[in-house]
């Protein structure tokens, strides 16, 4: 694990050991990158698997080029809301081999935000947001339940041991998925858990093939609601329940309000979103897709800590020291300092320029209360057709 010592002390001894770094055993070379441990980071990740990750399954030659095309989809860039709809497979692929390492580096290996109860660290209000959820959907030992959008795996893996269940990550993105079946051995769930490589607009499941289907923060990618709606309500088995954390836009969003829109401009290049929807929007989605709404709140609203205060720049936090100002301008010499090397693909430094901005639109959406990360709602697959 690395400590802001051992970062600084990384940026002056790099461009000396790149070259001998190649021909020298990975044992070795985790004991140069990883000095004593002062501070203890949510990412049990280091420089080296930070460095090794960039890129995800792109040929390194090839980064700069997919984040170049990754920016021409944003408005920041001149993008359309329509072309980043119609290509939201290529653009949500190229994100998530771009910035993986980059969460899992920083945020560890659930990448989602959570309410907060004061004197609780991030970590433990990430564990207990996942939970809740799975406290929601009334999970039992032996249910068979579907992780829509799973990441690398990190809420699949603590559901999974919470509850007793079999879960199923379904994600479009290879590196995702190799990186979740490796941690999954670690975890010793690999018997349990498992990885489908499909497009969640498209599931190659069976009507009915499931007790319990979640998403977290994920379905803000797909580039329709309903017809993501409509494919989970599918697959899902009569009677049971559906339950996500939605990214959304709330009802304070002005459309005409320029600094609304910039906002909006800046969480949408940094987090791979094709557009975010209004809550009532959602909502509107999961009727029209067959479902009971049995509740639904933005969790954000009455949190005894604000969700965006990891990324808060005026807030320090030994335990997420790595979001912190001081730990994100660390991270942006260092990934500098690994690309000027070639430790890091070129590239690199512009993802990190991308996210930084994400952090902003982030932290500022939710000081102006236009922006949710965590629009929680049960909904409920009727037993029949009569019955809705």
């Amino acid at each position: 694990m690395i400590s802001i010592y051992s970062h600084t002390f990384l940026l002056f001894r790099c461009h000396k050991m790149s070259t001998s770094l190649k021909h020298m055993p990975s044992t070795k070379r985790i004991e140069i990158f990883h000095t004593p441990l002062l501070i203890i980071p949510m990412s049990k990740a280091g420089t080296l698997d930070l460095a090794s990750g960039l890129g995800g399954k792109l040929d390194k030659n090839e980064v700069l080029s997919a984040v170049e095309k990754y920016e021409k989809y944003h408005v920041c860039y001149g993008g359309e809301e329509e072309e980043r709809k119609a290509n939201y497979t290529d653009m949500v692929n190229k994100y998530y081999d771009l910035v993986t390492s980059f969460y899992e580096f920083g945020w560890g290996e659930s990448f989602h935000f959570a309410p907060r109860w004061k004197g609780e660290s991030l970590r433990e209000s990430i564990k207990r947001h996942e939970h809740f959820l799975a406290l929601q959907l009334d999970l039992k030992p032996g249910h068979k339940v579907l992780d829509v959008g799973c990441g690398i795996g990190g809420p699949l893996r603590e559901i999974a041991r919470f509850s007793y269940t079999s879960v199923t990550g379904l994600n479009n993105n290879e590196y995702q998925i190799s990186r979740g079946k490796e941690l999954n051995r670690v975890a010793k769930v690999d018997k349990t858990c498992d990885f489908v490589k499909a497009d969640f607009m498209k599931m190659p499941f069976p009507d009915n093939s499931f007790d319990a289907v979640y998403a977290i923060e994920a379905t803000c990618h797909a580039p329709d609601a309903y017809g993501c709606y409509k494919e989970i309500y599918r697959v899902l088995k009569p009677g049971q329940h559906f339950a996500a954390y939605e990214w959304c836009m709330t009802d304070a969003f002005d459309s005409n309000n320029q600094e609304h829109q910039k906002i909006k401009a800046e969480i949408e290049i940094g987090d791979g979103l094709p557009d975010i929807r209004l809550t009532g929007q959602c909502l509107g989605a999961l009727k029209q897709a067959g479902f009971e709404v049995v509740w639904e709140r933005d969790l954000a609203v009455n949190s005894p800590l604000p969700w965006y205060l990891p990324l808060d720049k005026s807030h320090f936090s030994l335990s997420s020291f790595r979001l912190t100002a001081i730990g994100r301008f660390i991270t942006k010499n260092m990934v500098k300092v690994l690309e000027f090397v070639r430790l890091a693909p070129k590239g690199s430094q512009r993802v990190q320029d991308f996210l930084e901005k994400a952090a902003e639109g982030l932290v500022e959406g939710g000081k102006k209360e236009i922006f949710t990360p965590m629009y929680f709602f049960l909904a409920r697959k009727p037993l029949s057709a009569s019955e809705k």
